[in-house]
């Protein structure tokens, strides 16, 4: 190689190492502009704000203060805006801090800020602020964020984790009060009748009973479990937030399947002041047009003109009160929410009182009586009942002949006997077994139980005279075997 041509390399060679040179001196030049920072970048007290919007993707969303100080829906005024939604969105320009400034950006597209994610624009009576949302960082994956001072910043949390949302999540939902002092309730439509809560009523052999129809006790568990139900109901998924007389009509709501009202006392804020009582109505209800197809598709495979009934999709639908929203729910919840009637809501047990309250057993069986009991009493003297105070925390024992007997057996059996349907119907097969219970009560000294022979598969219960329940034989067989293992041991 000639003179000429080395120096040409030579030449090359320093060209670039002085451009890699400037590049690394530059480099480092704007690498020091990154710099950690714990300024607050923008201060806008909520209550300044009065307007806000915001997009991201292809969700595009604005709001209003009106005169009233009330958030309105730019497109819509009638929707009923979340007011606490829209502060905890303003909160993070209360004080917006970041944690990394880069000063003197050139080129916002590196940070995701020339197209952001999303753009959030707000403005007072005397300015107007806009906030883009661009990429993440690589290093820590905190999101890049511009306020238009001509510098990125890094943030710590993340402002994207609540902007992404849509109008449904900003609508001011009705509530479902906490019913734990309910006095009582009134079901309308699919069933009619009133419950009250009544203590010490004298109207049942148990104490825990304190729902009443009338003088019929409830399962005081059971009717709890539906107040849950009511408490915990979801209401979110809005059919429509502004109701018309027609859409109403559409949704059922104009003459609802079932209103439920329920009365409960409210606490006041005033340690002085005395309880409130208040009350919650819930209408329920399911789209009238799709009942009709449906029950059309069920008569026509009932009368043989399809094979079998054509499936159809029945949309329902609860509104609280005179709420303007319709929100829809799940054929699940329909069926909880409706699930009210005396037989839903009583006791199922032939028999539910605390056995411990139980002082004897009388037993008809094949014939046969026997009398169990928690007194000891001689062969001799069986007529002699001696009285004996069972004290809470001491053990229970039974008798049969003066012998004491083991009754987990028979007390298993008669918790077993509990209705597989409900039923007025009168007794007319075999008497299985007959069992009067004596108990420590005034008034109901004693409750009487017969089971009759009904199928293969079921016997029924007749308490205190009157039908009251089928019940699966294998339970009566059980109580039966459970008699004989005592009396004939």
């Amino acid at each position: 190689m000639n003179r000429s041509k080395r120096m040409i390399v030579l030449l090359c060679v320093l060209v670039v190492a002085c451009a890699a040179t400037f590049a690394m001196m530059h480099y480092e030049q704007r690498k020091e502009k990154i710099q950690a920072t714990d300024q607050v970048i923008l201060e806008l007290p909520p209550e300044d704000v009065q307007t806000l919007s915001w997009q991201y993707e292809e969700e595009s969303l604005s709001f209003h203060r009106g005169e009233d100080g009330i958030w309105r829906w730019d497109e819509d005024d009638s929707f009923p805006v979340d007011e606490d939604a829209i502060n905890n969105l303003l909160n993070w320009f209360n004080s917006l801090g970041a944690t990394f400034v880069i000063e003197d950006v050139e080129d916002y597209s590196q940070y995701g800020l020339e197209d952001p994610e999303c753009t959030i624009t707000l403005s007072t009576q005397e300015e107007s602020y806009t906030v883009t949302l661009g990429a993440f960082s690589q290093m820590d994956s905190q999101r890049y964020l511009s306020v238009g001072d001509g510098n990125a910043y890094l943030m710590g949390e993340d402002p994207m984790d609540d902007f992404q949302i849509t109008i449904r999540d900003l609508i001011h939902n009705d509530e479902t009060p906490t019913l734990t002092d309910v006095t009582s309730l009134e079901f309308s439509g699919l069933e009619s009748y009133q419950v009250s809560y009544e203590e010490d009523s004298g109207k049942s052999y148990s104490s825990d009973d304190v729902y009443f129809t009338g003088n019929q006790a409830l399962d005081t568990t059971r009717v709890k479990s539906y107040l849950r139900t009511l408490e915990d109901l979801s209401l979110t998924n809005y059919a429509t937030y502004n109701a018309s007389s027609e859409e109403l009509t559409a949704f059922g709501m104009d003459d609802p399947e079932l209103t439920i009202a329920v009365n409960y006392k409210v606490e006041s804020e005033d340690e002085d002041a005395d309880e409130t009582e208040e009350r919650f109505t819930l209408h329920v209800s399911r789209d009238p047009e799709a009942v009709k197809e449906a029950e059309a598709a069920q008569a026509a495979a009932d009368a043989g003109e399809t094979e079998e009934a054509e499936e159809v999709e029945i949309p329902c639908y609860v509104r609280v009160g005179d709420s303007p929203i319709v929100y829809e729910i799940t054929e699940s919840q329909y069926n909880s929410l409706t699930k009210v009637s005396y037989n839903d809501l009583r006791h199922q047990e032939a028999f539910w009182a605390d056995f411990g309250d139980v002082t004897q057993v009388d037993v008809t069986l094949d014939g046969a009586s026997y009398c169990l009991t928690t007194t000891e009493i001689s062969e001799e003297k069986e007529d002699e009942k001696q009285d004996k105070k069972k004290d809470d925390d001491e053990e229970i024992h039974w008798y049969y002949h003066g012998e004491e007997i083991q009754m987990d057996d028979f007390r298993s059996a008669l918790t077993n006997l509990v209705a597989e349907d409900f039923t007025d119907e009168k007794a007319t097969g075999k008497e299985e077994i007959r069992l009067t219970l004596h108990l420590e009560n005034e008034n109901f000294p004693e409750v009487e139980i017969q089971l009759y022979r009904y199928d293969g598969s079921n016997c029924l219960a007749v308490v205190d005279g009157t039908p009251t329940a089928l019940i699966k034989r294998v339970y009566v067989v059980d109580l039966m075997e459970a008699v004989n293992a005592i009396v004939l041991n």
